[in-house]
């Protein structure tokens, strides 16, 4: 007297379970005897399945956050990739050779001038501050706002160029080339994307092996509340039938009506209610809480599963 009903909301014909497609395994369910043997008492089947998801589970957190883990730390030197001239990296921009090094009494800044005020820096940067480098002036970036500029000067007329260049439109950046810095970020970037790529492979097989253990085990929970709650409901000795149902959209309530006429008479109450009004009913010990009740036990078993890469 019990009855399975399962909705399938997308195509699944390609999601495989060891082999076999999920609507071929449910509709063909057999209780899995070596995994789970029915001698032993339920209490020992249910812990069993409830340890199984609990490690799946424990190992998908710790998996999914490695990978998270990379992924973000990759995510965030990226970003620093993109973006205007005044805030992105320079690391995949600037060369040794646009900088005077290893000076004493002179140093490279970076300056980025809007477009609108090229003509305006080539004609002002030598007179902004004393002791700038005449003719020290090169731009060796550009993006859609502005252009990157190299400059040369003494060291000690080094805030008083920042102030005048701030009173023209013209921002320094705070950058002091550092050769080892550079190549570390930029391998840092190769090896979190490197670390990345080799994770996502058996993360994603993990993944396609586990669903199917977790899917297996959801189904067998289902298989045994089904006998559970037969039993609960209609005693012993066991006496039903669990049978899976996909009724169309306009069949459902036809449906309804008939499996209430075939069984009403296990529960009297339950049929009346339910020719009256669609109810939602609390029957001590089963659980069913804001949950459908009939004169059969029914469970829904919904398949919503979502595309994922």
């Amino acid at each position: 007297h019990s009855v399975f009903r399962f909705d399938i909301r997308r195509s699944l014909t390609e999601s495989k379970l060891s082999n076999i497609d999920l609507i071929s395994y449910l509709t063909r369910f057999e209780w899995d005897m070596a995994k789970y043997p029915i001698k032993q008492p339920l209490k020992n089947i249910s812990e069993a399945l409830a340890k199984q998801i609990t490690q799946i589970e424990t190992d998908l957190k710790s998996r999914t956050a490695a990978y998270n883990n990379i992924k973000g730390n990759l995510q965030s030197l990226e970003r620093k990739t993109v973006g205007n001239l005044l805030t992105r990296t320079l690391a995949d921009i600037v060369n040794k050779e646009d900088f005077v090094l290893n000076s004493e009494y002179l140093i490279t800044l970076l300056v980025v001038v809007p477009k609108s005020n090229y003509a305006q820096w080539q004609k002002t940067y030598e007179s902004l501050s004393d002791m700038v480098v005449p003719r020290s002036t090169k731009m060796i970036a550009e993006d859609a706002e502005g252009g990157l500029f190299t400059v040369t000067l003494f060291r000690k007329v080094m805030d008083d160029f920042k102030a005048k260049a701030r009173e023209n439109r013209f921002m320094v950046r705070e950058f002091y080339f550092d050769e080892k810095e550079l190549k570390c970020e930029k391998e840092e970037i190769m090896k979190l994307a490197s670390d990345k790529k080799q994770q996502y492979g058996p993360l994603l097989r993990w993944l396609k092996v586990n669903f199917s253990e977790a899917f297996v085990a959801w189904i067998h929970v289902k298989a045994l509340r089904v006998f559970v709650e037969s039993v609960l409901r209609y005693g012993l000795p066991v006496n039903f039938q669990a049978m899976l149902l996909q009724p169309s959209k306009k069949s459902v309530k036809r449906l309804r009506d008939v499996l209430n006429a075939v069984f009403k008479h296990l529960d009297e109450v339950a049929a009346a209610s339910i020719m009256d009004v669609c109810v939602h009913m609390d029957i001590p010990g089963l659980q069913l809480s804001n949950q459908e009740y009939y004169p059969y036990v029914y469970f829904k078993i919904d398949l919503s599963l979502l595309d994922y890469s």
